[in-house]
């Protein structure tokens, strides 16, 4: 007996496979299409998280406590609570667009803005009248970046 064996594809295996391949080539274009969308959210993150952390730096660098009365401006703040004198419940210093120390605008940060609230806790050991927490927030279009720091009376 002879048997001839045929080689190939048929029609219906061949259009089974391009479907597959064309679904698999769909998500990856489909991942790479939301990759590309979010690849400058990574810069402007970093330049908020950039900003946080140097306000952050500023404020806990005060001392916990002085006896004078705050001044108006940043640059003579001279303690951590100057940075928040209203009340618990909002923000105390806020700044549109991002300046320095002696109220300069920094170029290139005009699309962030930066508020701090200092609120008293109680913390494990130290009562609410001895610690303070910082929240630094900093905004740019609808993203929003939160840093929460403590400082504490000296003992």
């Amino acid at each position: 007996m002879y048997s001839r064996r045929m080689a190939g594809v048929t029609l219906v295996e061949l259009v089974i496979a391009i479907v597959i391949l064309a679904a698999a080539l769909g998500g990856l274009v489909a991942a790479f299409a939301q990759a590309n969308r979010a690849s400058a959210d990574p810069v402007v993150t970093r330049q908020m998280l950039a900003i946080a952390d140097s306000m952050m730096e500023e404020v806990l660098l005060k001392p916990f406590a002085v006896d004078n009365d705050p001044s108006p401006t940043r640059a003579d703040f001279n303690d951590v609570r100057d940075f928040d004198t209203t009340d618990d419940t909002t923000a105390g210093y806020t700044s549109n667009g991002i300046v320095d120390i002696d109220g300069v605008a920094i170029e290139g940060l005009a699309g962030y803005s930066v508020s701090v609230q200092v609120n008293n806790v109680a913390l494990d050991g130290a009562p609410a009248a001895d610690a303070l927490r910082v929240i630094v927030t900093v905004t740019s279009g609808p993203q929003q970046l939160s840093l929460t720091g403590w400082r504490t009376q000296p003992w």
